[in-house]
């Protein structure tokens, strides 16, 4: 994660890994080999970083064998909102607005929701 030098004061990052080039998310069967945040990951962007929102391109920011350590790191405060399974192709890197606009479930701590990127 220190190598990606996210800059201080960079709030929202979307996450465009291999996920996106094996084309995952375009398979009829679930891959456990998907990329994701590991407990260690997850807790030097907690700590290091002001990062608020984390969208990654495949269906948990997790890695499969996590048993949710991850998703408790980004959570834990309730401080950080996850964006999980997002259609990232022909995305380029670079600064982007981004706009979530998830469905209103009453009783649901989760909501699908279309994300919007602007340049």
């Amino acid at each position: 994660m220190k190598s990606l030098q996210i800059p201080k004061g960079t709030r929202r990052v979307l996450f465009r890994t291999l996920n996106t080039d094996r084309h995952l998310m375009f398979q009829k069967e679930f891959d456990t080999s998907f990329v994701a945040f590991k407990a260690d990951g997850a807790k030097w962007l907690v700590e290091n970083t002001d990062i608020k929102f984390v969208g990654l391109d495949y269906l948990s920011v997790a890695t499969y064998d996590d048993g949710g350590s991850s998703h408790l790191t980004f959570l834990k405060n309730r401080d950080i909102i996850l964006v999980e399974g997002l259609k990232l192709d022909n995305i380029e890197a670079g600064l982007y607005d981004v706009h979530c606009l998830p469905m209103r479930l009453l009783g649901a701590d989760g909501s699908p929701a279309r994300c919007i990127l602007l340049k």
